[in-house]
């Protein structure tokens, strides 16, 4: 047996005894991946998964017939919670080392945020990690800020503070400045806008046991938008670029928010608490207008919103939203070309008043089970109230397709980092 565990790839069919149709055999070396002219890099994940189970903590990829993409994916089906890492990958003419190495460390960070304790990540402790990471990429072109707690009505971050003051750990903004140009008055070319809810108890509109346990995952947004600008750095993006990260734990206390609340937004906007359980987009609407703030025409939001986008599109694609009707389809087609699935569902502008109020502008859902029809196009619609330039240029991503609760034939349980590279080409592409 060799020293290493070698995985090579190859198009010819595995020897009789290993069934027809076997996409992996196994020799004296490790384990060869077949592949059919049908098969797919769903096809090399599945294979990465698969020699994962047999209990090897390490490989090796040789060979030619591996390239970046094929790479990468079996990389994502062998890693786990437990497992982070465990791949060398091979050098070829076919292959981008320096790509891969980026998205390895970007995943890796990610995995380690969304699959992390709440008691380690919380909201302060989200985003000085954010923060480190982002600046341990680009040491001399990273300044940033953490506000916290009551200081945050100072700023009149009012979502933040309401969603996250029952906690004793408190809630806080991260302004995170990327600014390469050495020029200090440059414009911000891009603001990218993160969920971080740590933890999620649904509040007094509380969740049922099962549901909450794995509500350390709702700071996918935060995750995924830094990992997607540490992608970019790491691929050379040299515009301004700003992160904003709305971090709160929701929990149940005599100090915590209540339903039938009306809250009044810095841009005069208010809002009745209808469901504590729909915390998110009271948050991303803080971080929406911060990014308003800041003149750039791209904004992109990103968070594990809505149960409703899970329901409409599934655990394999995020879902899209916005009035930019032509940026939405070009991140759909950056999605694509980075080998992640997403699909466009409804917003119109009539959205914003699907969730009426007697009380206030609008509340922030409907005092139905899930929000009622068409929650994630309602939920959109209430985001789209706090950006600018009646939302050109923004862009909502609805992580339905970050998060496994449980292992399957392509994924481990846990952070899947899905959405990532879409928010790193579409900085590239558009910033």
């Amino acid at each position: 047996m060799a020293d290493k565990f070698i995985v090579r790839l190859t198009d010819q069919a595995p020897a009789a005894h290993w069934g027809g149709n076997a996409t992996l055999s196994y020799d004296q070396d490790g384990a060869l991946v077949h592949l059919s002219e049908h098969d797919t890099l769903k096809t090399i994940q599945k294979a990465g998964r698969s020699v994962a189970q047999q209990g090897i903590l390490a490989v090796e990829l040789q060979g030619d017939a591996w390239c970046t993409e094929s790479q990468w994916a079996f990389y994502q089906g062998f890693v786990s919670p437990k497992q982070l890492d465990g791949v060398t990958f091979c050098d070829n003419a076919q292959s981008d080392l320096a790509e891969l190495q980026a998205l390895k460390t970007a995943a890796i960070w990610t995995r380690q945020m969304i699959n992390g304790t709440a008691e380690d990540i919380y909201p302060e402790s989200l985003a000085g990690k954010a923060a480190e990471f982002i600046q341990s990429l680009a040491p001399e072109h990273v300044s940033y800020q953490i506000i916290k707690g009551n200081a945050l009505l100072e700023h009149q971050w009012i979502g933040i503070h309401e969603v996250g003051r029952g906690s004793e750990r408190p809630p806080v903004l991260l302004e995170l400045d990327f600014n390469p140009t050495g020029n200090e008055d440059a414009p911000v070319a891009a603001a990218l806008v993160g969920k971080g809810i740590t933890f999620d108890s649904g509040g007094y509109s509380i969740k049922p046991s099962e549901g909450m346990l794995t509500m350390k995952c709702d700071m996918g947004g935060a995750a995924t938008v830094t990992a997607g600008l540490a992608i970019a750095i790491q691929r050379g993006i040299d515009k301004r670029i700003k992160l904003f990260l709305c971090c709160a734990e929701n929990l149940i206390s005599g100090h915590a928010y209540k339903l039938g609340d009306i809250l009044t937004y810095k841009n005069g906007t208010t809002v009745e608490i209808v469901n504590t359980d729909a915390e998110g987009r009271l948050v991303l609407a803080d971080g929406l207008m911060a990014a308003g703030e800041t003149g750039a025409p791209l904004i992109i939001d990103a968070a594990t919103l809505t149960g409703a986008a899970l329901v409409a599109v599934g655990q394999e694609y995020n879902a899209l939203f916005g009035l930019d009707k032509e940026l939405v389809n070009d991140v759909q087609q950056f999605a694509q070309e980075e080998f992640e699935a997403a699909w466009p569902l409804p917003l119109e502008k009539w959205h914003q008043n699907n969730c009426p109020s007697a009380y206030a502008d609008t509340a922030n859902s409907r005092a139905q089970k899930g929000g009622g029809f068409g929650g994630a196009s309602n939920a959109a619609g209430f985001l789209s109230r706090f950006v600018p330039n009646e939302g050109q240029g923004w862009v909502h991503i609805d992580l339905a397709a970050s998060f496994q609760n449980n292992a399957g034939s392509q994924w481990a349980s846990g952070a899947t980092t899905l959405g990532m590279r879409t928010v790193a080409r579409t900085l590239q592409a558009k910033a």
